[in-house]
């Protein structure tokens, strides 16, 4: 038995989704008119309560997407030092905008209004770039999971009112904070000028993320999406995979974050681990007492059981819970814990 922690993103489509997906009725989205795709643009605009939405292959091309619609070269955005676009997004956003990062100090990839209003530069101070946008990720992938104070989140939209900015969020994994939190999508679609969620982590599609706007956001999306080479044909077989997840595969993201508390408690007892950080959702990200363990160590012990986790640098390792993490593989993987030493 195999057990692949190193990410949500590894799942397969279940037999209900690839039945799903089989059936589906496709055409050519490039000329939008593929069932399938249309009937989960609607879906997802009218769950988060806006007028329109777009589907992308994949949430980097959907952030990518977003800031260069909200920005012009030359332009900043501000997000915090954890955040995806800034760290995982292959430096898109110079190369893809012409646009920089002001990094902000947060805690855990969360930031506050104090210190997005003081990362704001004069508008009139032309040496400086001209603040354009303030992008948010919810949950934080390198913040180990954790879901934002939507409180927060309303102030620093107040924020960006009062100083004329534009508000995105990176929602890769946004249904796992909705789902933590019992929070309302449609909250957050009247906060943000545009948010993005990806299908492929935690609701088990094999591909796919979804752009969700105002309808002129979304049309302009669209010559976007075409130049960043994001135009599929026959893609309904994918977005088939998406409207079933969000049918199926929402409210189970519990299961996920249940499993990740109990392995938290686990790697708690034992004494070389040095630091688990808190848990909310499906991420857990801890460090070892490498006094007592090396990580490369720790690595090897776990795939001479047939279990792989990821390194993140700087000491840092991080597991993630799945759709496919049964409770066999979970009793299995937390007896391998309580004998590794």
């Amino acid at each position: 038995m195999k057990i692949n922690l190193i990410s949500d993103t590894v799942t397969k489509p279940t037999e209900g989704m690839l039945q799903a997906m089989m059936s589906a009725p496709v055409g050519d989205d490039v000329f939008k008119n593929d069932p399938s795709v249309n009937a989960l643009e609607e879906k997802v605009a009218d769950y988060f309560g806006r007028e329109a939405a777009l589907f992308f292959p994949s949430g980097t091309m959907t952030n990518q997407t977003a800031i260069k619609l909200h920005t012009q070269p030359g332009e900043q955005l501000i997000c915090d030092k954890y955040a995806h676009v800034y760290n995982y997004e292959g430096g898109g956003v110079s190369f893809n905008s012409g646009v920089s990062c002001k990094l902000v100090d947060g805690h855990r990839g969360m930031m506050t209004a104090e210190q997005v209003e003081e990362s704001i530069n004069p508008p009139d101070f032309y040496h400086s770039p001209l603040t354009s946008l303030v992008c948010i990720e919810n949950t934080t992938n390198k913040g180990g999971g954790a879901c934002w104070d939507f409180a927060e989140l309303e102030r620093i939209k107040n924020v960006c009112d009062q100083n004329n900015l534009k508000y995105h969020l990176d929602g890769a994994r946004l249904w796992n904070a909705l789902v933590a939190k019992k929070e309302n999508p449609k909250d957050y679609g009247s906060l943000f000028d545009s948010i993005s969620v990806c299908l492929s982590k935690g609701l088990g599609c094999p591909v796919g993320s979804v752009l969700v706007g105002d309808q002129k956001l979304i049309d302009d999306a669209l010559r976007i999406r075409k130049v960043l080479g994001g135009g599929m044909r026959q893609s309904g077989y994918l977005a088939a995979a998406g409207i079933y997840a969000l049918d199926h595969h929402v409210e189970r993201l519990a299961e996920d974050h249940k499993k990740a508390t109990e392995i938290g408690k686990s790697l708690k007892s034992l004494d070389y681990i040095k630091k688990v950080e808190p848990i909310e959702t499906n991420i857990i990200i801890f460090e070892l007492d490498e006094s007592k363990m090396m990580a490369p160590s720790f690595l090897k012990k776990l795939e001479e059981n047939k279990i792989s986790i990821i390194g993140m640098g700087q000491g840092k390792l991080r597991i993630v819970t799945h759709l496919d993490y049964t409770d066999t593989m979970h009793k299995h993987f937390l007896n391998v814990l309580s004998t590794l030493g």
